[in-house]
């Protein structure tokens, strides 16, 4: 069996394999070099990590070695002074190289496609879906990422129908895969005369964003059609064909974009959500092949599994794969999401590393 020093020797020539094929790609090559880049950024961190892990044990090999080769007392209690340190500081590090060995999501690092659709509860699942959009653009706002609108399919309460993003920055994937599945939520609504408290869902897909060299999709698979945008109520927001619905004729997968004024901008920002759908579908079927493992994980991405429930008149969100809740709702809508975040990253990396015993 391939011991954990072999493993990580493996990591650190993988990382100075990565910086020398960044120097000798061609530039021009622009799909090999974020490729490239992508893995060896996904590395730095755990490189620095295994970089002192090593020094560390030749230290404390050098310091017992000094301890038993020196006679001077005072020397020897400096050497187990150091050597107390160092061991403390190992224990540390065996930690952190045992979750740096938990096998890495080759995602991690990418863009996301942010799919939000409304479900059960009409109107209120629709103003629903409208607070979970927002509260993803203020927590993307907090990490400082990018945050660009594909498709936005509004009602005339202000709800949303469904809405397509891309969220573009660090790591923004490996934060946000979590929030796949069913979220429901349980409030009266503003409408309700008699105080009931309603159950709506709303459905959150979020999708690794494809690059073009890892789908690929012949034209003769494609019918697209163009058509004029309109706005609420059929209000023309364009007076030209520059919307843009593509049906993927071997999947049926249908995308539409109609947000940009540019039929070819609509047209690629169409495209690569397909790509990015595609992607997810054959990475779930890959994953279901394997067995349970995966599909066990916090981070399966399965879209119908209920995961959370907003209950706003006990000021109490519940993750249902964690059991575990948090109060205070408006700061959670407001974006304050990482907390939840972290705690289904923790236990994610708990069950996988449970897997790998």
């Amino acid at each position: 069996m391939e011991s954990t020093d072999d493993k990580l020797k493996k990591m650190v020539d993988r990382y100075q394999e990565l910086s020398e094929k960044i120097q000798m790609v061609d530039f021009s090559d622009n799909q090999e070099i974020i490729k490239l880049s992508r893995e060896k950024s996904g590395l730095e961190n755990d490189i620095q990590i295994i970089n002192r892990y090593f020094k560390v044990k030749k230290e404390i090999l050098e310091n017992r070695s000094l301890i038993e080769q020196s006679g001077d007392p005072e020397m020897q209690k400096i050497c187990q002074d150091e050597l107390r340190d160092l061991d403390i500081e190992l224990e540390e590090l065996n930690k952190k190289i045992e979750h740096l060995l938990i096998p890495k999501d080759d995602n991690d690092q990418k863009n996301v496609i942010l799919e939000i659709r409304s479900g059960a509860g009409g109107d209120e699942a629709e103003l629903f879906a409208a607070e979970l959009f927002r509260m993803y653009i203020r927590f993307s706002e907090k990490q400082r990422w990018d945050f660009e609108i594909i498709s936005n399919n509004r009602t005339s309460i202000n709800g949303i129908k469904e809405v397509i993003a891309k969220i573009s920055g660090d790591r923004v994937y490996y934060f946000l895969k979590y929030e796949s599945g069913v979220h429901r939520v349980q409030r009266v609504p503003e409408t309700e005369k008699n105080g009931r408290i309603h159950t709506s869902t709303v459905t959150v897909a979020i999708l690794p964003e494809a690059e073009e060299a890892e789908v690929e999709i012949k034209p003769e698979e494609l019918r697209i059609d163009v058509f004029r945008s309109s706005g609420h109520g059929g209000q023309s927001v364009n007076t030209t064909d520059s919307a843009v619905r593509i049906n993927h004729l071997p999947t049926g997968i249908v995308v539409t974009c109609q947000d940009e004024k540019s039929q070819h901008k609509n047209k690629a920002k169409a495209l690569n959500v397909l790509r990015s759908r595609l992607l997810a579908d054959e990475q779930a079927r890959l994953n279901a092949d394997r067995g349970g493992n995966r599909r066990d994980q916090i981070g399966s991405g399965d879209r119908s599994e209920k995961i959370r429930t907003y209950n706003f008149p006990q000021d109490r969100v519940t993750d249902h794969r964690l059991n575990q809740s948090w109060s205070q709702i408006s700061r959670i809508i407001e974006g304050d999401l990482m907390p939840l975040i972290e705690s289904a990253i923790r236990e994610d990396q708990r069950q996988m590393l449970e897997n790998q015993k």
